[in-house]
């Protein structure tokens, strides 16, 4: 009795002597390991809701995926409330970004967001927007003026070098759209028979662009096409040609910017002719690479053009172009 008792009491003892040692010699060498923190970047852009910027922030979080970044991911409800996005710059500065990627609402953030960042020595990477400023890392979009001329001469194609056109955005005109304005002027005195007989614009409101449009027409009943600046213009004309049976009495080519869902659709239909596409899914990738690129002391560009496309009925199921028109599609 007394023998298996020792025993038990042996087998007992270096069981919870392996059992301590085990501990020590697992968990001591835990207590210095530094478990490396990902680095984080701030994507801040003009709105959250929309295709346009869902897409940036798909490429965005493609780029963070691959190079291990965390992406944080700021925007305010609308796209006009450029204090709102201030505040999310510092906000993002606050939650320690290590670089901050951001499309600003209007020049004024933009300086107010140069003027942070670089007290803080945090490198600004800058999207859908075009600037000279010398602090901003790199200037990540389309190019813009461009994008104008292309509209331009897809309508030239369009009505056959000749005819009536009218120019039409929001008069909630940014840069951008002032640039695109300005690359359809620029080419307009090279086509001596196309008449630019409107350049207006209108408040972003669908039943005015609707009045705009019927008064257009009876104005000019042989207006051939209208060049919109932006997709919310582009959209209300669409409307109003099919809504008011104008569709059925005028033959007039739209030429629209940007793809959301409610231009293809009509891009489909034939009530718009042909669209100038952006890239964003490459522009949210390409800020984030090169904003890692950069934090690692890479060397970036300072401007990078991401391109445009010409879409129409033609081409737009061509696999290329499905692609870019709906990146959330597998």
């Amino acid at each position: 009795m007394r023998m298996a008792a020792v025993k038990r009491m042996s087998v007992y003892g270096l069981f919870m002597l392996v059992a301590v040692t085990l501990f020590y010699s697992c968990s001591a060498p835990l207590a210095d390991v530094k478990v490396a923190k990902k680095k984080t970047v701030a994507l801040i852009v003009r709105m959250k809701h929309g295709d346009y910027w869902r897409t940036v922030k798909l490429g965005a979080e493609m780029a963070a995926k691959e190079y291990e970044r965390n992406l944080n991911f700021y925007a305010p409800d609308y796209e006009e409330d450029s204090r709102r996005q201030m505040e999310l710059v510092q906000q993002a500065i606050a939650d320690g970004s290590e670089t901050i990627v951001m499309a600003p609402s209007d020049e004024q953030v933009l300086r107010e967001a140069i003027k942070l960042t670089r007290e803080r020595a945090i490198p600004l990477f800058v999207l859908d927007t075009v600037g000279k400023d010398s602090a901003v890392n790199s200037y990540i979009g389309t190019d813009n003026y461009d994008m104008g001329m292309k509209a331009f001469e897809k309508m030239v194609y369009l009505i056959e070098k000749k005819g009536q056109i009218a120019l039409l955005g929001t008069d909630r005109v940014k840069a951008n759209a002032k640039r695109r304005e300005q690359g359809v002027l620029d080419l307009l005195p090279r086509e001596t028979q196309v008449e630019l007989i409107a350049n207006e614009h209108v408040p972003l409101d669908k039943k005015q662009i609707g009045e705009w449009t019927r008064e257009l027409i009876r104005k000019h009943p042989q207006l051939k096409g209208v060049i919109a600046l932006d997709a919310s213009t582009a959209i209300g004309v669409a409307e109003e040609m099919e809504n008011s049976g104008l569709r059925d009495k005028v033959k007039i080519k739209i030429v629209a910017i940007d793809s959301p869902s409610e231009v293809l659709a009509y891009l489909q239909e034939g009530i718009i002719s042909a669209t100038i596409i952006q890239k964003p899914l490459s522009m949210g990738y390409l800020g984030v690479k090169y904003a890692v690129e950069a934090s690692n002391g890479g060397a970036v560009p300072s401007l990078v053009d991401t391109g445009t496309k010409v879409i129409d009925r033609e081409n737009m199921f061509w696999s290329e172009n499905q692609k870019l028109l709906f990146p959330f599609v597998k």
